[in-house]
């Protein structure tokens, strides 16, 4: 077994650093994939089997802001040597597995290329019983069913250099993986970005990637399958860590949030919002949009416990863009943040919405298709919609941006003072996206991670048939402004001199991040 492990992480190694040409790419992605898979925490702990020349705890150092304790284990004796990594990670080479490792345990594992047929089953074992009651495992595995693979495997065959790996298909993954013991597990088709692509062509693709990561039929050939699974219990205590880490942010955040039937829901957010942002809060306004369920006693009895909660009640006619009118009327902070109440899983991922603003961005938009983006369990439909939405709007507006329509923003409080919202539904979402940005404020995009709603969850209120056509009346109306001055949004003022350029995520005027402050 270890001499295939071995065998795994040099022919890994070497596809990166000399047929990979975006390989530092590519480990970015997966890095930041791995952080808003688990919506990780600072302080958790993180091992990464089969490291070999650490390429992807690089990456994975950056995009934790190095905050977490990493151990890595190489189970090829010539790697530990062979680089010099000067950031503090535990190093460990295995003669055996576990080995020396056994009697521990971790928050998370993550892997690469790693699982083969002859092994599998062993390594998935030794993972469940070194990871933590609740942790989560994560693995990246080429995927058999890829076209270009099947075509390098023949080509190499008729040249007499087989590949030495057996692979494991997508089913035979998530079979194992329950058979084990995991739950929650899940593995999904992912990243059509591979080689031969050229440099020049990686950012088109990468974009095109995330569509045809969830096109049905198609994504199967993706180049890799991710595989998730968490070991029992599911419902895990979060480590009580403030996220709070600027003080020119403190008891300034006013947060805006509407709620349609979201009983199961809203007590989490909350929750989550105290636990990790308690600093920050100046005051939680939850407008109940005529709720059929019983929200509304929920936000009552939250609201005895803590003054910063308000509750606003809505009468109708109903409406998610009229729900977060009155909350912005309402709100009182120098930022407000406006969010969904199924957003609680994403609590952890805000601190960089907050980071921007303390750069100096007047507001920040968490991008659903970022390139470091990760979406899974989302519908089709609604990917197109979205894509097409865009790709048209930049073209009309003559701006260059991503993703703009969710409801996930941070503003400062002039923002929403000149905010001019007409739609009565979701599309009050592209108001408040491309309004600041053809005012001329600094927006940036900041990547987040999506899973659609579970059914623990409840049902989401949103059909793309129903709301759709509220999407287009925005861009029209803002296109006739920006040509023409006329139209609903004549008065819209669409230039400030003492405002830049948008900026997009790609900006790095990035401030010294403090280290993260235990509570109690």
């Amino acid at each position: 077994m270890l001499q295939t492990l071995a065998l795994r992480e040099k022919t890994r190694d070497e596809y990166f650093t000399r047929r990979d040409p975006i390989a530092s790419d590519r480990l970015r992605w997966r890095a930041q994939t791995f952080r808003h898979m688990v919506h990780l925490l600072p302080g958790q702990s993180i091992l990464e089997i089969g490291c070999g020349r650490r390429l992807f705890i690089r990456q994975l150092i950056q995009v934790t802001h190095g905050r977490n304790p990493i151990t890595a284990v190489t189970f090829d004796s010539s790697s530990r040597s062979s680089v010099d990594c000067q950031e503090p990670v535990e190093m460990v080479t295995a003669e055996s597995f576990p080995g020396t490792l056994k009697g521990r345990q971790f928050d998370f594992i993550v892997a690469m290329d790693l699982l083969d047929q002859r092994n599998c089953a062993s390594i998935l074992q030794e993972a469940h019983g070194l990871l933590k009651p609740g942790g989560q495992v994560l693995f990246y595995e080429s995927n058999p069913w890829n076209v270009v693979l099947k075509i390098r495997r023949g080509l190499n065959g008729l040249l007499g250099r087989s590949d030495p790996r057996s692979l494991l298909s997508r089913r035979q993954l998530y079979e194992l993986m329950s058979e084990v013991g995991f739950i929650r597990v899940f593995a999904v088709f992912n990243d059509f970005v591979f080689a031969p692509l050229s440099p020049r062509f990686v950012w088109l693709f990468r974009n095109l990637s995330i569509i045809l990561e969830n096109a049905p039929g198609i994504r199967t050939l993706a180049g890799s399958i991710l595989v998730h699974g968490q070991k029992p219990p599911r419902a895990v205590e979060r480590p009580a860590v403030s996220l709070a880490l600027h003080k020119e942010l403190s008891q300034s955040l006013s947060v805006v949030v509407p709620c349609y039937n979201e009983e199961m829901n809203v007590a989490p957010l909350v929750e989550g919002l105290r636990r990790f942002y308690d600093d920050y809060l100046y005051e939680i306004i939850l407008v109940d949009d005529n709720s059929r369920d019983g929200t509304a006693t929920v936000i009552r009895r939250l609201a005895e416990k803590d003054s910063r909660i308000r509750l606003l009640s809505r009468t109708g006619p109903n409406g998610v863009g009229r729900a977060l009118r009155d909350g912005y009327r309402a709100a009182t902070g120098r930022y407000v943040l406006t969010m969904d109440c199924d957003f609680q899983h994403l609590l952890p991922d805000l601190s960089e919405l907050f980071d921007a603003a303390v750069e100096g961005y007047d507001v920040v938009v968490g991008s659903r298709f970022s390139r470091h983006s990760v979406l899974l369990n989302y519908p089709f439909g609604k990917i197109l919609a979205n894509r097409g939405f865009h790709l048209i709007a930049q073209l009309l507006l003559f701006r260059r941006f991503r993703d703009l329509t969710n409801n996930l923003k941070l503003f400062r409080r002039e923002v929403v003072d000149q905010l001019q919202l007409l739609e009565p539904w979701f599309a009050v979402n592209a108001e408040t996206g491309l309004q600041p940005l053809l005012m001329g404020y600094q927006v940036k995009e900041v990547p987040i991670s999506w899973i659609n709603r579970t059914p623990d969850m409840g049902m989401s209120s949103f059909t793309l048939a129903r709301v759709g056509w509220g999407y287009w009346r925005v861009l029209g109306r803002l296109w006739l402004k920006c040509l023409f001055g006329i139209g609903a949004y004549r008065t819209l003022s669409l230039s400030k001199e003492r405002r830049g350029t948008c900026r997009t995520e790609d900006a790095q005027r990035l401030r010294p991040i403090p280290e993260p402050r235990k509570l109690g």
